[in-house]
């Protein structure tokens, strides 16, 4: 069952074309890796797909039904969240206070700090993430730790389409493994879709179901990660870059 259908996406700002005609479609429990050259439009979709962006023409169905997404909270309400490179996290703030930010647990008008501590360290162990403290301030953690905790405060927000901006971008082999085996169990569990920007194919080829590449504003390329080939996958970007060189590539966003 597809959770999500985009058809004939467009957007434009100003001159510049960043999406001409986007078709892609995410089943239940699967995990769709994008690639693409830089400025290829991968993020522009993904701001569409949460809620940020408003596409100039075409459509998208969540859930088997047609949506007018009108922002990132609608967005939210209907199950969809993203983790950009950024985070979104507060460093001076613990790890569970980042995991219940804005929706925080109160008996009266005082934090339920207890509750938060307890809920917050059983939902990252059930999610298989190792955080020794959970009352350890943000900053201190490293970095696939926060990635983690990301990901997980917005799975614990009942996010079942989760969108992944490059959350293995500027990590270490260890770091980017923690971040792997999270991906892995969510995938796992069944309950929620993933799409992942990523620019490490041979990453995408390990960790997800399927692969779309966007190129001149569009998806051409769209094969199950078991029939692709590192090289293949390799190849498609090198020549797209070289033809944007010589400048007998189409619209690029």
């Amino acid at each position: 069952m597809s959770v999500l259908v985009a058809e004939h996406l467009a957007k434009r700002f100003g001159a510049l074309t960043a999406l001409r005609d986007v078709s892609l479609r995410l089943e239940q429990g699967e995990v769709l890796g994008l690639i693409g050259d830089n400025g290829a439009g991968k993020s522009t979709l993904i701001k569409i797909i949460c809620g940020y962006h408003r596409p100039d023409a075409g459509r998208l169905v969540v859930n088997g039904k047609e949506v007018e997404l009108r922002s990132v909270d609608h967005a939210r309400a209907l199950g969809i969240d993203t983790v950009y490179q950024g985070l979104a996290l507060i460093n001076e703030l613990s790890v569970y206070h980042n995991m219940f930010l804005n929706r925080e647990l109160r008996i009266g008008p005082l934090l339920n700090n207890r509750a938060m501590r307890r809920l917050a360290r059983a939902h990252l162990e059930d999610m298989g993430v190792n955080i020794p403290n959970v009352s350890a301030e943000v900053a201190k953690l490293s970095g696939g730790q926060r990635q983690a905790v990301a990901v997980a405060r917005a799975v614990y927000s009942d996010a079942k389409i989760l969108l992944l901006d490059e959350p293995l971008a500027a990590m270490g082999a260890k770091e980017g493994a923690l971040i792997l085996d999270l991906i892995r169990e969510l995938k796992a569990r069944g309950d929620v879709s993933v799409i992942i920007i990523a620019h490490n194919y041979a990453q995408v080829l390990d960790v997800c179901d399927r692969v779309n590449l966007l190129q001149h504003g569009a998806i051409t390329f769209d094969k199950p990660t078991a029939e692709v080939t590192l090289d293949e996958l390799t190849e498609l970007v090198v020549a797209e870059y070289r033809a944007r060189r010589r400048g007998t590539s189409g619209p690029a966003a």
